[in-house]
């Protein structure tokens, strides 16, 4: 087991239209979106509160060749990607994409669970910082949801591997069993198997907005679709999973609705 936990630190949005998610996420989530002026490939950052906290890119050739669709992937920061790609494999685990360096940035690799869902290996370098935002910032990740291949699997897996605490089960009726998980003494997300409806196994983000109802109608002005919601989860706060003009799974989350 990890002795410090690892944290979300980083998303990262693939689609098949960046500049047209760019408008609609600076719409939505009031982001301000700037061109990182790599010279070798498109990727676009988006900040809240003047601290980067997210990147847009196309869907890699590789990746598309692969079946992949627009979606969004999160980033763990870890202390040594390359020994933790070892210990995601012997977990039943995959390395989806050869770890890479970027000067003044870090190190990273793009790894599945056992069943498949997504997310990269992150080690920060210099500049780059392993904070994440609180939960209650507006316009950022607040909550961390994994639809698993099986929910049970998959927690023994993301706990042993990365040093989450178990938080809590909610009982989620026809659902199944809600597992919550925490990281530093804060519960950060949670796992479920994933409904029959949810065609695979992926993590979902919840980005915090400040009134849900006023956030839906700026979803719908700006070309998305409501898929659940609004519904109000236990805690009190108000929830909803939507989907972008190009079809990549989020959900927004909100104490007011």
């Amino acid at each position: 087991m990890s002795t410090t936990p690892s944290t979300f630190v980083w998303y990262e949005l693939m689609t098949d239209d960046v500049a047209g998610a760019a408008r609609f996420y600076a719409a939505v989530l009031e982001w301000s979106i700037t061109d990182a002026g790599i010279p070798s490939r498109s990727y676009l950052l988006a900040a809240v509160g003047g601290v980067d906290r997210a990147g847009l890119i196309p869907v890699p050739d590789e990746a598309r060749s692969r079946g992949a669709r627009p979606g969004w992937l999160g980033y763990l920061a870890v202390d040594d990607v390359d020994g933790h790609i070892i210990k995601v494999v012997a977990g039943g685990g995959t390395l989806k994409r050869q770890p890479e360096s970027i000067p003044a940035v870090g190190r990273y690799a793009v790894v599945a669970d056992a069943h498949g869902a997504p997310f990269v290996l992150f080690t920060p370098k210099g500049a780059a910082t392993a904070t994440p935002a609180a939960p209650d910032a507006i316009g950022c990740v607040g909550w961390h949801e994994l639809q698993a291949g099986d929910g049970d699997e998959a927690f023994g897996f993301y706990t042993g591997l990365f040093g989450w605490s178990p938080a809590g089960v909610i009982d989620d009726g026809e659902h199944g069993p809600y597992r919550l998980f925490a990281a530093n003494g804060a519960a950060i997300g949670g796992i479920m198997t994933r409904l029959p409806t949810v065609s695979h196994p992926h993590w979902l983000f919840y980005f915090t907005v400040a009134a849900l109802d006023a956030a839906l109608e700026r979803v719908a002005a700006a070309g998305g679709r409501l898929v659940i919601g609004p519904r109000q989860v236990p805690g009190g706060r108000w929830i909803a999973h939507c989907d972008d003009p190009q079809g990549a799974a989020f959900s927004l989350i909100s104490a007011t609705r």
